[in-house]
């Protein structure tokens, strides 16, 4: 006689369902490149419990205006979060990055000469809240959905000096309100060894708002206030979870939207 395979119970189901519906209200739209988004799954030892990670993330955002900008940057983060059974995840992301926009100060003039191209700054402490669902079709597939929004506290600057019509110029460039807001699904496939492999389609949106000081002939940004926005608000992802022993666990994750991100973190379940 074949034993009988286990149901999911009405109350799971609900209980996944009701998950998903927070997973889709919880992040606020006021939250560059946000971060990994991790597997599906939980991350957890048994039903429920915290969990902990450090990693570093490299992330690459096109802007539609001015065209060809380009920004890049280097984060180094810690996150502390909560798994909720199996089927969600909250979790809290604080770090800090670097940041490189190509040709923001790029002349097109031929009366303008800067003393360089690129915009350049270090060290800006941001914040990530985030939300999972998933659900685990059997032991071997399952499928999950998430939320997560990033906001930069403080105030992204640089400068930059030059001749305009034989006149010497010092321009500061400063970018206020920089944040960025990401939801996606994903299909999740669990590996022998405790291996997770995912990947899925996301949807993201970032804006930043631009302040030149004053108006250089030639030069991308014009002076007075300006909004940024990306150039493309789809791609994918996919990664690895795989774990270490002793609670510890490497996860390694790509996304690709115009320009490749990628990182890893070393995590930990309680």
């Amino acid at each position: 006689m074949k034993p009988q395979k286990k149901k999911r119970s009405v109350k799971e189901k609900i209980v996944f369902i009701i998950f998903c519906l927070l997973v889709l209200i919880a992040v606020p739209a006021f939250a560059l490149a946000g971060g990994p988004f991790g597997a599906p799954a939980p991350l957890c030892q048994d039903d429920s419990g915290l969990h902990t990670s450090a990693g570093y993330w490299f992330g690459q955002t096109k802007y539609k205006k001015p065209s060809g900008v380009l920004m890049r940057q280097n984060q180094i983060y810690s996150e502390a979060g909560y798994a909720i059974k199996k089927y969600g995840d909250i979790y809290v992301r604080v770090g800090a990055s670097d940041f490189k926009i190509t040709d923001a100060f790029a002349s097109l003039s031929a009366a303008t000469v800067t003393n360089k191209n690129d915009f350049n700054d270090e060290a800006n402490v941001f914040g990530t809240l985030g939300v999972k669902g998933f659900y685990p079709v059997n032991n071997v597939f399952g499928l999950g959905m998430f939320m997560q929004g990033t906001f930069y506290f403080g105030n992204v600057r640089d400068k930059v000096y030059g001749i305009e019509t034989g006149e010497p110029f010092a321009l500061e460039l400063k970018l206020k309100n920089l944040w960025n807001i990401s939801g996606g699904f994903g299909l999740q496939i669990s590996a022998p060894l405790g291996i997770k492999l995912y990947a899925g389609t996301y949807g993201y949106y970032t804006e930043a708002t631009v302040y030149p000081r004053v108006n250089i002939a030639g030069l991308p940004f014009s002076s007075g206030r300006e909004k940024i926005k990306s150039k493309t608000n789809w791609g994918g992802y996919t990664g690895l979870y795989a774990p270490l022993g002793k609670g510890f666990g490497l996860n390694v994750e790509g996304q690709y939207s115009e320009r490749l991100s990628a990182g890893v973190a070393v995590t930990y379940t309680y």
